[in-house]
């Protein structure tokens, strides 16, 4: 069964990066991606590497989205971005509230990601389809589960066309919150972000970080296989096939990968799952 598919990629840091990247995107582009996402640093600290590299993926011919955070931000500021990404062709933006840059103090006139949603649609229409975050195990700096959920719904009720979640490794709090959205009156496609496991150290710090659940068998299995790469990747991939078989099974709108940057991870899921077109290079 197909599923629609999308990759967010980071801006790289160096002109070796950027060379690797534009490997990887071209591997990653035989699966056909709906579209392909670029993150945004704390304070639009990397704009102009997001702008840039948005601008590369539109040229290669796929669509591609912004992150686009407004967290210190001025309306004047926004309306000018927008604008510049809009011009370069940009079609489709993921809004969120973003982090602040450390030792930055509040400000700006943005307090919340529904707040950059309204603008948006006040100040550009229809001109952007617009995702926003979602997440399942409730956002770190969320009060309850239900602040979180309400949230959610304001940004949706704020002109939001469609949401991907913070990734998980345990299908029952995606299914969850999306009938607990429903139950809101939320009936926009809630995609579900999809991380790779490949480097252990990584995922938990990440994890951490962000709030996403490493159900404790997986956190057992992996940090009982210590320094072991082959079998932490094995085991990995493993865990988030099975994991998009069942979410594909239940009929998800789509899926959204997290690429780190990193293309063989992705790949082999997809073609276990029977994902890539017959088109697509082997892998190795």
């Amino acid at each position: 069964m197909a599923v629609p598919l999308s990759f967010e990629f980071f801006p790289p840091k160096t002109p070796e990066g950027a060379d690797k990247l534009r490997a990887v995107r071209q591997r990653l582009y035989a699966a056909r991606p709906q579209f392909c996402s670029v993150t945004y640093g704390a304070g639009g600290s990397t704009q102009e590497g997001t702008f840039h590299t948005v601008g590369e993926i539109l040229a290669e011919g796929v669509p591609a989205a912004a992150h686009f955070s407004c967290i210190g931000a001025t309306r004047e500021r926004v309306r000018a971005q927008l604008a510049e990404l809009h011009a370069i062709g940009v079609r489709r933006l993921v809004a969120l509230r973003g982090d602040l840059p450390s030792g930055y103090g509040l400000g700006g006139e943005f307090a919340y990601a529904s707040d950059l949603v309204a603008f948006i649609r006040a100040e550009f229409g229809q001109a952007f389809h617009i995702e926003v975050a979602a997440y399942p195990e409730t956002h770190p700096q969320a009060r309850s589960p239900q602040a979180d959920l309400q949230a959610f719904a304001t940004k949706v009720r704020a002109g939001a066309d469609s949401a991907i979640t913070q990734y998980f490794f345990n299908s029952d709090a995606y299914f969850r919150f999306v009938d607990e959205a429903a139950a809101l009156g939320v009936d926009i496609p809630i995609v579900p972000g999809i991380m790779p496991i490949t480097n252990a150290a990584q995922l938990m710090r990440f994890s951490d970080a962000c709030g996403a659940e490493i159900p404790r068998w997986i956190r057992l299995r992996l940090q009982g296989f210590g320094d072991d790469v082959a079998s932490i990747r094995a085991f990995g991939l493993d865990v988030v096939t099975d994991l998009c078989d069942q979410l594909r099974t239940a009929g998800v709108p789509g899926l959204h990968f997290y690429t780190m940057n990193q293309a063989d991870a992705v790949l082999t899921i997809l073609q276990r799952l029977d994902l890539l077109p017959p088109s697509a290079p082997a892998l190795g």
